[in-house]
Parts: structure tokens; C-alpha cells; sequence
């Protein structure tokens, strides 16, 4: 059949995001969230801007890991969904369409509008995003340009994705399969390309 991208986006998009009684929203086995964008990228600028220039690397690592971490759980959530089973899990024939199928889901759900335009199975991956809430971090800055790639939380779940095609079993703790597969951002709306970049390649290159 292949993957409909398409239609995968505009069914996933159909689907509501409901608080239980406790104020929590359980979804796809996790709990998810609802903030403004602007919270967590003034969350984000706010911790690579107020540390010494000497650890800023480390901190903009934790930012990625910290999206890692939740995108391998998140992510390996999505797709046993019943959500994916009815929408997407027919569309299936090869672990490159289930990359394929979560990067629509993840653009349906309004993370990043983004799609694989590179794959190589268990060596590379190439993802474009042509609208991302990371890149409003611009407003921030003088005429409307970072001084930096911001797209930590896409950095980390693209090596999410890999590491659940090709990292192995899911493991819940995450002491295996986390972390096989590492992700660099080339490019960004953000600092005044046309999109935003991002390739994925094994942790030991």
C-alpha cells in the first residue's frame, strides 16, 4: 500500500488531546502535555544564555538528551497506539515506513511540519522540518535571527526514531536501544535558512 502522508496528517490531526479528573493526559501509553511553545523555548534560551560560555555545549546536550529520552518513550508509545493500528499500522510493510509514518504523525500533532527527504536503513537519516515552533525563538533576537541552532527538541527525537527502527527492542528503562543513534542539526529557521536540517547517524561515527 505504502505510507499515505497525507491522509495519516489529516487523521491524526483529528485527534483531541482530554485532561482525566486529575488534570493529566494519558496518551499513547505516556502522559503528554500542553504548553504554550513560547514557555518551552524561553525554557530552553533561558538555560543555553544564563551558563558560562565554557558549558553551554553541555547544556545545550542535556536539552538534546532530555528530548532523546522522552521521544524514545513517546514515540515507541505512538506506535503501538490504537491510533497508529487504525491510521497508519495498515500503510505498513518495512521498518522505513513506520520512520516515515511517525514523522507524519509528528507533523499532524504540530511538533514540526517535517518529513524524511534522506534513508539509509541503520546508516543515515536526513529530515527537513519547514516549520517548527523552535524556530520562534527568532522573535527574540535583533532582526528577528538566533545566534544559534535551537531545534534541541527535534534533534533528540529524530535519534529517538532511529534508535526505535533500528536500536533494537524497546526497552523501558532505557539502559539498551537508548542513545544508538545520534542527531546533528545542519540548518534552521532560526537562524535564517529557508528550513531546518537534521541528520542522524550511528552513535560510534
Amino acid at each position: 500500500m505504502g505510507i499515505d502522508r497525507q491522509k495519516i496528517i489529516d487523521d491524526m490531526s483529528k485527534v483531541k488531546a482530554v485532561a482525566n479528573q486529575d488534570g493529566l493526559i494519558p496518551a499513547f501509553n505516556v502522559l503528554v502535555n500542553q504548553w504554550p511553545a513560547k514557555f518551552w523555548n524561553d525554557f530552553s534560551k533561558n538555560m543555553v544564555e544564563t551558563v558560562d560560555d565554557d558549558i553551554k555545549e553541555a547544556v545545550e546536550e542535556l536539552l538534546v538528551n532530555a528530548a532523546h529520552e522522552c521521544g524514545y518513550h513517546t514515540g515507541y508509545g505512538i506506535i503501538t497506539s490504537k491510533e497508529w493500528d487504525a491510521v497508519v499500522k495498515p500503510m505498513i510493510s518495512c521498518t522505513e515506513d513506520v520512520l516515515h509514518g511517525a514523522f507524519a504523525v509528528f507533523t499532524a500533532w504540530g511538533w514540526a511540519k517535517s518529513e524524511i527527504i534522506e534513508l539509509e536503513p541503520n546508516k543515515k537519516m536526513v529530515v527537513r522540518a519547514y516549520d517548527y515552533y523552535e524556530s520562534d525563538v527568532k522573535d527574540e533576537y535583533p532582526n528577528n535571527k538566533s545566534p544559534r541552532l535551537f531545534a534541541y527538541m527535534i534533534r533528540g527525537v529524530c535519534g529517538a526514531f532511529m534508535d526505535l527502527a533500528y536500536g533494537g527492542d524497546y526497552d523501558p528503562k532505557g539502559e539498551k536501544g537508548l542513545y544508538t543513534f545520534k542527531c546533528v542539526q545542519t540548518k534552521g529557521i532560526e537562524v535564517g535558512d529557508e528550513f531546518g536540517e537534521f541528520v542522524v547517524t550511528p552513535r560510534d561515527e
